[in-house]
């Protein structure tokens, strides 16, 4: 990977450390224990569906869009957004399940690859995950590997019970940390013919390691000790703590945490539902991420194929290539030239949209 994009080591992790320090250990906060709440709740409450267009990116003349909900296996209800071709004159289509990156919501990124998706023929759910964004589930802003690789698998159910869809013809594309539980659902469940990750993180190796597996067995049980303590604060006020506002700059940060702040923060890709969007995560999230490791089963993908997507800059390029490696075949590692973490979000002239259409028609293919 490019070493100059790579955060640096960082000292074990304390009350008060600003989240630069703090994202150098784990990549979200994992160790804000201690800090007050700074959370708008007002945010984080679970929203009713409406078709009314929120994207933060233009709405397709050429697709159906729909607002839909299902339950996943744990009774969560997950609101998505459903986006057909209009020129799919009652044929059953090849479908494809999509979220994405961890701490955003469908009306970004994976909302667009949904709609571009859907452009080219498919059938696609962006969804957002389980106590995040419209879906449900309390408390707000959790994240659960468990859970949000169930995620995937319902919306399966979904798309293999709607009228449109070949359920035999199903993929699934995984955005950012929702690339690792992508790999995860695949490996699990075998309904999935073909997988894509694109700018993946693997959010249980991140936050158990931190970048580049940089922390130490020290700080890991200060920081577990931390988390753990917190729990009994949490259970005596009877709501959680949440980390510091996600997404901040306060001068002099790495280069990937200004690409944060570009795509989040600013008109590109702010959305206010958005856990990455000045919200943040519960200080307790990454407890199950610590212990539960998402990709001890990638080879169980083959003979299915997996596709890996990663830009030539990310400092994140590390857990493709790691995640690659591990993978049986088929699979492809496409390294896009230049790229950085977040082109990977939205640039139209830097996702490669051909290589995704003719992976999935492959594939996909009746």
């Amino acid at each position: 990977m490019n070493k100059q994009n790579s955060p640096e080591n960082s000292e074990a992790p304390t009350p008060g450390l600003g989240r630069r320090d703090l994202l150098k250990l784990t990549g979200v906060g994992v160790a804000a224990l201690g800090a007050g709440s700074l959370f708008n709740a007002s945010n984080a409450k679970a929203q009713s569906g409406s078709n009314a267009w929120d994207k933060v990116f233009p709405r397709s003349k050429n697709v159906d869009h729909e607002k839909v909900s299902f339950k996943n296996r744990y009774g969560i209800t997950l609101v998505a957004d459903l986006y057909q071709p209009k020129n799919r004159s009652g044929r059953r289509l090849a479908a494809l399940a999509i979220s994405g990156p961890f701490g955003a919501v469908k009306e970004q990124s994976s909302g667009l690859y949904a709609q571009t998706m859907a452009e080219r023929g498919f059938v696609t759910l962006a969804f957002d995950p389980s106590y995040t964004g419209e879906s449900g589930g309390e408390p707000r802003n959790v994240a659960s590997p468990d859970i949000n690789t169930e995620d995937f698998s319902a919306a399966v159910d979904f798309l293999g019970l709607h009228p449109s869809v070949d359920r035999e013809r199903i993929g699934i594309i995984g955005i950012c940390g929702f690339g690792g539980m992508a790999l995860s659902a695949v490996a699990v469940d075998k309904r999935v013919k073909a997988v894509a990750a694109s700018t993946m993180y693997d959010m249980t190796r991140v936050m158990s390691r931190g970048y580049n597996d940089s922390v130490t067995l020290e700080q890991r049980t200060k920081a577990l000790e931390q988390m753990s303590r917190q729990r009994w604060s949490d259970a005596e006020k009877g709501t959680p703590a949440y980390q510091p506002p996600f997404n901040e700059l306060k001068g002099g940060e790495a280069q990937f945490l200004v690409d944060y702040h570009d795509y989040y923060r600013t008109p590109r890709g702010y959305h206010a539902r958005a856990v990455n969007s000045g919200n943040s995560w519960t200080q307790t999230t990454p407890l199950s991420f610590m212990n539960m490791p998402l990709l001890t089963y990638i080879a169980e993908i083959a003979p299915r194929p997996v596709l890996l997507i990663h830009g030539e800059k990310a400092h994140s390029r590390y857990f493709s290539e790691t995640a690659f490696a591990a993978a049986a075949e088929p699979k492809e590692l496409l390294i896009i030239p230049g790229a950085n973490h977040t082109d990977l979000y939205d640039r139209m002239d830097v996702i490669p949209f051909d290589k995704l259409q003719s992976f999935f028609n492959q594939h996909l293919s009746a």
